[in-house]
């Protein structure tokens, strides 16, 4: 199993960019810039990844993304990631970004979005890594901001092929959203929307009928309303589940409570990703690697999986062929053996 998790061939679609900043390059970064960090050491921020919620990691997770200032940083926390998906063997990912994390500090748009774009088309050349970018809104800040940000995102368009919806759930339901899905989706944009990790199923539903998302992120809550989950299976609409992230932010107490098993024998398609890996302690094979030894995964479940992945991804139609042949041919030499 640990030969199939290192080896398969896989898809991340649910990474939050700002997320995969680890501390180290946090560091490195703040003192580049000049700035103090309310910790010592990289053992002192380690030390304060221990989160009771969504929200006490979300305050630590803001005050992180604090040190990014100019092109040069943003390019380096992607660049930085990417060369771990790679390591990992994902062959594509999809990536989330919080430009009102960075444009409420008063850093311009164009500053976020040209350092990300300038790491993925190194990654393209040098890594065979293909990315798109997911521009998220923050629920917890108004409509009015979210169309603002939408109006700088227009003129790069073609750097940002979808939208989502991100940061503190409950209290902040996906239908308050509409007006700004309903112009992203005007202008070409696709949508997904995190829903039923903390907020209750009904989320999921408004996410689905309201923003008419392509893709739910997380929605392990699903399995309480029973409709939902034959409307899911039914349209096989892609869950981007992410399991370590789960439990260390206490939507299931541990790893072995984890209901992705269940998800999958009802016929949904599952997939599995790493959220905020710096955060989260693991990127996509760590992930696997838990649900394998807590749930008892087995190499079917495996391929299942990075199947569901390719599939439920933005890529055309073309590309998804080549990627689902290089997954099929990689596990037909590994049955083999």
């Amino acid at each position: 199993m640990e030969k199939l998790i290192q080896g398969i061939p896989k898809a991340e679609l649910h990474i939050h960019l700002e997320g995969a900043l680890e501390p180290e390059l946090m560091f490195d970064i703040a003192e580049k810039n000049g700035l103090d960090l309310p910790f010592k050491s990289v053992a002192d921020i380690r030390r304060a990844y221990e989160f009771t919620d969504l929200q006490s990691f979300l305050d630590i997770y803001f005050q992180g993304a604090q040190v990014l200032l100019d092109e040069d940083d943003f390019y380096q926390m992607t660049w930085a990631y990417l060369q771990k998906a790679a390591a990992q063997n994902v062959r594509h990912t999809e990536i989330f970004f919080d430009p009102q994390t960075h444009t409420a500090r008063g850093i311009k748009f164009e500053t976020v979005i040209h350092g990300i774009h300038r790491a993925q088309m190194d990654a393209g050349q040098h890594l065979d890594l293909s990315s798109k970018l997911i521009m998220s809104f923050l629920r917890h800040l108004s409509v009015a901001d979210a169309l603002e940000t939408l109006e700088k995102a227009l003129p790069f368009k073609d750097w940002i092929p979808a939208v989502g919806l991100d940061s503190s759930e409950l209290g902040f339901p996906p239908e308050k959203f509409t007006p700004v899905f309903d112009l992203a989706r005007q202008n070409g944009f696709k949508a997904v929307a995190h829903a039923g990790e903390e907020g209750p199923p009904d989320y999921i539903w408004q996410a689905l009928k309201f923003l008419k998302v392509d893709r739910i992120d997380h929605g392990v809550r699903c399995v309480e309303d029973t409709g939902l989950v034959e409307y899911l299976v039914k349209n096989q609409v892609p869950l981007t589940v992410c399991p370590l992230s789960n439990t260390k932010l206490g939507v299931f107490d541990n790893m072995k409570q984890h209901n992705l098993k269940q998800m999958m024998d009802l016929g949904l398609c599952v997939t599995v990703n790493s959220d905020d890996p710096a955060y989260f302690g693991g990127y996509i094979e760590e992930n696997l690697r838990a649900l394998t030894e807590a749930l008892g995964l087995d190499s079917q479940d495996i391929y299942k999986l990075s199947r569901n992945a390719f599939q439920a991804s933005f890529l055309n139609p073309k590309e998804k062929k080549k990627l689902l042949g290089e997954l099929d041919e990689f596990m037909s030499c590994f049955d083999e053996h």
